[in-house]
C-alpha cells in the first residue's frame, strides 16, 4: 500500500484510468463541473453516457467530504474508486464500486489486472440537455488541454492576454 494518501489517490487514479481505457471509456481528470465542482474522474463512454468516478484515498477522505451526492446530478452512473484496504462498509449501495489493489506492485504501478468494478451503478439517464451541456463541456475541456500539450507557448500567451481584457 502507497506510503501516505496522496500518494495512494495518485495511484487509485492511474489504475481507474487504465480501466477505463480497457473499456472503451473516454476520461478526464478533474474536469470542472457547471456548479462549481470538480469530477475526479469523468468518462465517456461509447453510448455516450456519462461516469462520474469519485477516488477516495481513505476513510477520512469519505467521512469528511459532503459534496460526492451533487456529483450525481452531472452523471449516467456515479462510482466510488478506493484500494483494497478501505472499509467497504462505509461507502453507500446505491454507488458503484471500483477496487485498486495498491499492495500489489511498487507505488505508482497499478495496473488493469489490479483494478475491478465490483459493484455496477444503478444507470439514471441524464435530461438531453444536461447531456448536451455536459458532452459540449467535455469536448472543450478535452480540446483546450490537447492544445496545452500542442503549444505551451501559445497557452501562456493566451492566458497573459486573457488577464489584460
Amino acid at each position: 500500500m502507497p506510503s501516505d494518501l496522496a500518494e495512494n489517490q495518485i495511484v487509485i487514479r492511474r489504475a481507474i484510468l487504465h480501466l477505463c481505457g480497457q473499456m472503451g471509456w473516454s476520461s478526464l481528470n478533474e474536469l470542472p463541473l457547471p456548479d462549481g465542482r470538480r469530477a475526479d474522474i469523468m468518462a465517456l463512454r461509447p453510448d455516450n453516457g456519462f461516469v462520474c468516478i469519485e477516488i477516495k484515498s481513505g476513510p477520512r477522505d469519505f467521512l469528511t467530504d459532503s459534496k460526492w451526492p451533487r456529483y450525481r446530478d452531472w452523471c449516467d452512473q456515479f462510482f466510488f474508486a478506493v484500494d483494497r484496504a478501505f472499509p467497504l462498509a462505509l461507502l453507500p449501495d446505491s454507488a458503484g464500486l471500483m477496487i485498486v489493489a495498491t499492495d500489489m506492485r511498487p507505488p505508482g504501478y497499478a495496473t488493469i489486472a489490479e483494478s475491478a468494478i465490483t459493484r455496477d451503478a444503478p444507470t439514471i439517464p441524464l435530461a438531453s440537455a444536461r447531456r448536451r451541456k455536459l458532452t459540449h463541456l467535455f469536448a472543450t475541456q478535452a480540446a483546450e488541454r490537447l492544445g496545452r500539450l500542442d503549444d505551451p507557448a501559445i497557452t501562456a500567451s493566451l492566458r497573459a492576454a486573457r488577464r489584460i481584457e
